[in-house]
């Protein structure tokens, strides 16, 4: 069993950090949640960063291979920016050499927006994607309509709740 995990911002986001050599760990005010398995070993996590009240940067990293990914995570990562924030769109930013990670982005329904030249430390390029509100396919993706919810002054507390997967899309 799979569970979402709120709460742990710090371990989250250095275990992304560490797997996404251009997020900066720290670099800026941050939030994340994780995706666990049951012995509480991180799967994926998605770290949210550069916050404008409009917009929010999206960074996602996970174990290689698809057997990580969920419906009740997914719905969540886009939850988060889009109701408890109120953002209009989500920016994703992606090396051009990860192509894995740009088809993950496309299939998420991110759309190709530009691309900035030879920034990365080793000269590659970055892609720009992006996702409007009214764009996202995923905001009632997974909801767990019986779990508590926390009012606090950053917005983000709830009570975890476990992750079913069945292992085929519905």
């Amino acid at each position: 069993m799979r569970r979402i995990i709120g709460n742990q911002d710090e371990r989250v986001a250095r275990w992304v950090a560490a797997r996404m050599p251009i997020f900066e760990f720290g670099s800026t005010p941050y939030t994340a949640i994780g995706l666990a398995d049951q012995t509480g070993a991180l799967l994926a996590g998605v770290v949210y960063q550069n916050y404008t009240k409009t917009d929010i940067h999206m960074h996602v990293a996970a174990l290689p291979g698809k057997r990580w990914c969920c419906r009740a995570f997914i719905g969540e990562g886009f939850r988060y920016p889009f109701e408890q924030l109120g953002c209009r769109r989500v920016t994703g930013l992606v090396p051009a050499k990860n192509l894995e990670a740009q088809h993950f982005d496309e299939h998420l329904g991110f759309v190709l927006e530009g691309r900035v030249r030879d920034i990365l430390p080793d000269g590659d390029d970055l892609i720009i994607y992006g996702m409007l509100r009214e764009e996202c396919r995923w905001l009632e993706v997974g909801r767990n309509h019986g779990r508590k919810q926390y009012s606090t002054t950053d917005g983000w507390r709830r009570e975890a709740a476990p992750v079913h997967s069945t292992g085929r899309h519905r």
